[in-house]
């Protein structure tokens, strides 16, 4: 698949992907959310699945984790790349878990119970929420974690998403379990422009996934949950019972490529695409070769 960035981008603010054709019998489709992360780590398990002499259509772009869990309930794609996190609260809407091989086993067995659907091994690459600042802030208020930041958020400003200022994980979260996090001012901006905000002096902090491309493009400081408010979000294959048994090689060709998968890894990956303007193809090519796949 070549597309350049500029249609790699329309294509993730429009409607879903679907690439290549091939026959539906042996062929695995492969679907991913409409994000940067999961478009790229999609073209990683369906780049190794065709290297491995299996056939792929792509199915990328499907929107949000409901849209993409309802395209494998119905049969439309084969696999996604999900996160554990994501799983426990926002599909099986249980309680947030620290441990994350606890938090993985329960959500693989919730998911097969529930919806048949099978948890590959989890990548090291840990996507959790965090906050996140300048090396210079950093310096200047003498903030290293989230502990440090609550009682003088007062005097800061945070640039954020919506949905974090309602979230049980999100603003409320933070001063349920810190206290403080009473900012001067707060202010909501799309995903990408947050950073844009913080980096052009009218925000002091920003609201972060600790994989996003601008954390190591920017050279940002991201500040330690010291006291573990957020779960972890480690991403993994997630497949239908029917294509393993159709095609059981799928889980030896993802299980041998997840573990490459690394908080810097996917921070250098996103960056790539969204920075530099690399095809996020051509990006999960090289991942694979430097990977040794």
């Amino acid at each position: 698949m070549n597309l350049s960035r500029t249609r790699a981008l329309a294509l993730l603010a429009s409607g879903p992907l679907f690439v290549g054709c091939g026959s539906r019998g042996g062929t695995i489709r492969v679907g991913s959310k409409n994000f940067t992360e999961s478009f790229v780590i999609a073209e990683i398990y369906a780049q190794a699945l065709e290297r491995a002499g299996l056939r792929v259509e792509r199915r990328f772009n499907l929107g949000s984790t409901q849209i993409a869990m309802a395209a494998m309930q119905r049969g439309d794609i084969d696999l996604y790349p999900e996160y554990t996190g994501t799983a426990l609260i926002d599909v099986l809407h249980l309680p947030p878990m620290q441990d994350p091989e606890l938090l993985y086993s329960t959500v693989a067995r919730e998911f097969d119970r529930r919806y048949g659907l099978i948890w590959l091994h989890p990548s090291p690459m840990n996507d959790s929420q965090a906050l996140a600042t300048t090396k210079a802030i950093a310096a200047r208020e003498r903030i290293a974690t989230l502990s440090d930041l609550a009682p003088i958020a007062s005097r800061l400003r945070l640039a954020t998403i919506q949905e974090f200022l309602s979230r049980a994980d999100g603003l409320p979260g933070l001063r349920r379990v810190y206290g403080g996090f009473a900012f001067r001012d707060v202010r909501t901006y799309d995903i990408a422009l947050k950073y844009q905000a913080l980096l052009s002096g009218q925000a002091d902090v920003a609201s972060a996934f600790t994989t996003d491309g601008a954390i190591a493009s920017d050279d940002l400081v991201v500040l330690r949950d010291d006291r573990h408010l957020w779960p972890p979000y480690n991403v993994a294959p997630v497949v239908r019972k029917a294509a393993l048994q159709l095609q059981p090689r799928i889980v030896s060709v993802l299980d041998a490529v997840s573990p490459a998968i690394t908080d810097r890894a996917a921070q250098r990956m996103n960056a790539e695409i969204e920075s530099q303007y690399r095809d996020p193809a051509d990006v999960a090519a090289a991942f694979l070769a430097s990977a040794g796949h």
